[in-house]
């Protein structure tokens, strides 16, 4: 038996309104063409749908079944009906992101919070594990949103600017370097740097300044939080990179001091790589929107 979710629809609408005359009219056909789809329809089933004599017309035991059916389906139907309606108007939708900086959870957090409120049906998610296989898995649409440093030409892929920082050098007040007016790549020597838990080749300090310049540090200790990089620096129990807008506070602390990473300083900038195709979706615009404007405020 072959059953549409016009039969359905059909069944539905003869019940409710209790007459063909009426069922034709909100179905919007001809009542010739409802009663010969009924006929076919019991034709499939070999027995009747209805008991004609009644008045208004009923359902015989068998559209009943059908009618069950049709109030079970129908809702679902109508449901990913409205689902696919609200993806091609970019109402709702998927945003997995995967982050390349580290230093960023810090910074993403409040951008979410003020994402959700008016993007509610988006569904959003963080990606750590796929930090370092990120662009890969943004084409393979594991992920939809990555946030990097480093720009690559790749097909299908937009990288969209977010904002510059400054690498800074972080040290306690009391350590000999807080002395200098800035840092050098040979002021690493010797000395224990501490650093997220990320490959060297992802942390600005190396990419930037000592690989450049053939130099490593005396130790590396690696530490997952932000807050306790700080603590140990403030412990003078090593020294630091990270984003200025990372240790903003820190200038007004005297535990620390920062310093610039060379005379010149050394400048980055964070892009978002989206899909193309993705490019203008309202809530992935909203996104990146709002977290520029997030960068904004961390830059005061």
């Amino acid at each position: 038996m072959h059953i549409e979710f016009r039969h359905l629809r059909t069944i539905k609408a003869i019940h409710e309104s209790g007459g063909l005359a009426r069922a034709a009219d909100h179905l919007n056909i001809t009542q010739s063409a409802l009663s010969h789809q009924i006929k076919g329809l019991e034709d499939q089933a070999g027995v009747e749908l209805f008991l004609r004599r009644s008045k208004p017309l009923k359902l015989s035991a068998a559209g009943l079944r059908l009618l069950r059916l049709a109030n079970q389906i129908l809702p679902q139907v109508e449901a990913a009906q409205a689902e696919f309606s609200a993806l091609r108007s970019g109402k709702t939708g998927r945003m997995h992101i995967a982050i390349e900086c580290h230093a960023c959870f810090e910074w993403l957090f409040p951008v979410l919070e003020g994402f959700r409120k008016n993007w509610g049906d988006v569904d959003v998610d963080i990606r750590p594990g796929l930090a370092f296989d990120a662009l890969p898995a943004l084409q393979k649409e594991e992920v939809d949103l990555v946030v990097s440093s480093d720009p690559e030409e790749i097909a299908g892929v937009t990288f969209i600017e977010l904002f510059d920082y400054k690498a800074v050098f972080v040290a306690s007040s009391q350590h000999p370097l807080a002395e200098k007016p800035f840092v050098d790549a040979e002021d690493f020597r010797g000395q224990t740097l501490i650093t997220y838990p990320v490959e060297k080749s992802r942390l600005d300090v190396f990419s930037q300044l000592l690989i450049p310049a053939g130099i490593e540090p005396g130790a590396v200790r690696q530490v997952e939080l932000t807050a306790v990089i700080l603590l140990l620096v403030a412990s003078n129990r090593g020294i630091s990179v990270l984003p200025d807008w990372v240790v903003r506070e820190v200038k007004y602390n005297s535990d620390y001091v920062t310093r610039p990473l060379t005379e010149a300083g050394i400048t980055r900038r964070l892009y978002a790589a989206i899909r193309t195709e993705d490019e203008d979706k309202p809530f992935v615009q909203e996104l990146i929107r709002l977290a520029k404007t997030e960068a904004r405020k961390l830059q005061v």
